[in-house]
């Protein structure tokens, strides 16, 4: 058996074992990361247990008045079971070791440089007719 082939065995292994919403990082982004078993938060929520119905969560007891930072922070995401895990680039960071592409943030569908662009001339025209 090649290489490639015990480390594709391995990998399909270690797959089967994972949680739906958890990925097979590379060593070293399992370091430090937490507890790899469901936790309580201090709302007493479970975290990782991938019932997000829980009766304690604040999305369960919304009104007007619920401020949605009660929603913010790590005690709400599982360092090893998250949803968030699954986009592409997650996977190829955690899992492969590929960083994001860096670069300047665009719009799809929108050209926001020539809006900056005809901005500051209408403003360099406005200046020279004064």
């Amino acid at each position: 058996m090649s290489q490639d082939q015990k480390k594709s065995a391995t990998s399909s292994k270690d797959q089967s074992e994972l949680d739906p919403f958890e990925i097979d990082f590379l060593p070293q982004f399992e370091q430090g990361r937490g507890p790899r078993a469901p936790f309580v938060n201090e709302y007493g929520v479970t975290i990782g247990d991938h019932d997000y119905e829980s009766d304690n969560s604040p999305l369960e007891q919304w009104t007007s008045d619920t401020n949605p930072e009660v929603m913010a922070g790590d005690q709400w995401v599982h360092p090893f079971k998250d949803v968030g895990f699954q986009s592409a680039e997650n996977r190829e960071l955690f899992e492969e070791g590929i960083k994001p592409q860096s670069g300047i943030f665009t719009h799809a569908d929108k050209n926001v440089a020539s809006v900056t662009a005809e901005a500051t001339t209408s403003k360099k025209n406005d200046k020279a007719e004064a």
